[in-house]
C-alpha cells in the first residue's frame, strides 16, 4: 500500500527564546552577524557571539534600502542546505504568541521588502556561513513598527512512519524589528468582553467558576508591550476580584488582535455586577466590561413553579366563588 505523505511545515522559529539569545534549534542557529569588534570573540565549539544583537533592530524612512548580514551555523556533522527567505510576523490566535508566515503565504511587509543575496544557502558541517541582505523600504510605507523575521529552511524534509505518514520540515528564523520613520501612534483596545457561568444546581453544594473571555487589540502601529487588569464588583458595588493577568502576549503586534481567557474560581453563585478589563502600555490605555447576573437556577426555578401553582390555585378558588 502507498504511502500518504501530509507536509507539516514546522516554522518552529524558536522566536519565543528569552532576549539576548539567538534562534536556535540545537541543530543549527540564525542571528544577525557580529559586529566587527566582536568577529574574533567565539562560543564555545566556534559559534560567533552574537550578543550584541540578538535581534535586527532596524530603522529607515520610507523610500530607503537597509544593508545587513545574517549568519546561519550549522551545529551537525553533516552539510546542510538552506533556503533563505524574509517573513512577515503576526500574533498567533492560541495564546497570542510571536509567529511568522510560511515561505508560501503572501508577505505585506518588511518579510516582502527583505531581499538576501542568496535565496539558498549551504553550511558545512561545524561551520558558519554569514550571507548579507537588503531591506528595501517602499516609498509609501506606513510609519510604525514592522515586525518579521529572517527564515532559515531546512530543505530536507523528515518522514514519519506508518501509512499515513508526516512530513516534518523545519526552520529558525532571527527576529527582525523595523521601523519606519513617521509619527508612532499607540492605541490599545478592550472589545468584546463575555463571562460564562458554571453553578452547581443547588446553591452551597459546590464550587462556581467562570470563563471570563476577551480581545485584546493593538489599534496603533507601533509594538506594545501590555499589562491587563481585571475587576468585578456585585451588588452596592462590594469588591470580587481584583487581579493582574499574566496569561497575556509579551508584545502585541500592530493590527493583531487575540482572543483570550481568564478563568475565576469562586465566582458568585447569587449577584448582579459588572468585570472590567483595563489594558494599559506605553502611552496608552483601553479598558471593556460585561455584566452579568448570579443566579441559582435551581431555586429560582422551584419559585417560578410555586408562583405559578399559587396563581392557577387562586384562578380555580375564583371561578368556584363565581358558580356558587
Amino acid at each position: 500500500m502507498r504511502k500518504l505523505y501530509v507536509l507539516l511545515l514546522a516554522v518552529a522559529l524558536l522566536l519565543l527564546a528569552p532576549p539576548a539569545r539567538a534562534a536556535d534549534n540545537g541543530n543549527w542557529a540564525v542571528f544577525p552577524a557580529s559586529s566587527p569588534k566582536d568577529s574574533d570573540k567565539l562560543r564555545p565549539g566556534g559559534t560567533p557571539i552574537a550578543a550584541q544583537r540578538p535581534y535586527f533592530y532596524l530603522s529607515a524612512a520610507p523610500g530607503t534600502t537597509l544593508a545587513d548580514q545574517v549568519t546561519v551555523t550549522n551545529k551537525t556533522a553533516a552539510p546542510m542546505t538552506f533556503r533563505l527567505y524574509g517573513a512577515d510576523a503576526y500574533n498567533t490566535e492560541r495564546d497570542g504568541g510571536f509567529a511568522v508566515r510560511t515561505q508560501r503565504e503572501t508577505q505585506r511587509g518588511v518579510g516582502a521588502w527583505t531581499q538576501p543575496d542568496r535565496s539558498s544557502v549551504t553550511v558545512p558541517a561545524h561551520a558558519s556561513v554569514t550571507v548579507p541582505f537588503t531591506v528595501t523600504v517602499p516609498a509609501d510605507a506606513e510609519p510604525g513598527d514592522h515586525p518579521g523575521a529572517l527564515v532559515a529552511l531546512d530543505e530536507k524534509i523528515a518522514a514519519g512512519q506508518g501509512q499515513l505518514a508526516m512530513g516534518v520540515q523545519q526552520a529558525v528564523g532571527a527576529r527582525v524589528y523595523l521601523r519606519v520613520s513617521g509619527p508612532a501612534v499607540p492605541a490599545l483596545a478592550v472589545e468584546d468582553v463575555s463571562l460564562a457561568q458554571h453553578r452547581p444546581l443547588v446553591p452551597g453544594t459546590g464550587t462556581s467558576r467562570s470563563v471570563i473571555s476577551y480581545t485584546l487589540h493593538n489599534r496603533g502601529n507601533v509594538t506594545l508591550n501590555p499589562k491587563v487588569e481585571l475587576k468585578a464588583k456585585g451588588l452596592f458595588g462590594r469588591t470580587l476580584l481584583s487581579r493582574a493577568l499574566t496569561r497575556i502576549p509579551a508584545e502585541l503586534l500592530p493590527g493583531q488582535k487575540v482572543r483570550l481567557s481568564e478563568p475565576w474560581s469562586g465566582s458568585p453563585q447569587l449577584d448582579w455586577g459588572d468585570v472590567s478589563l483595563t489594558a494599559s502600555a506605553k502611552d496608552t490605555t483601553g479598558s471593556g466590561g460585561a455584566s452579568f447576573l448570579a443566579l441559582p437556577w435551581l431555586a429560582v426555578g422551584a419559585l417560578v413553579a410555586a408562583l405559578a401553582a399559587g396563581v392557577v390555585g387562586w384562578r380555580l378558588r375564583r371561578a368556584r366563588a363565581g358558580r356558587s
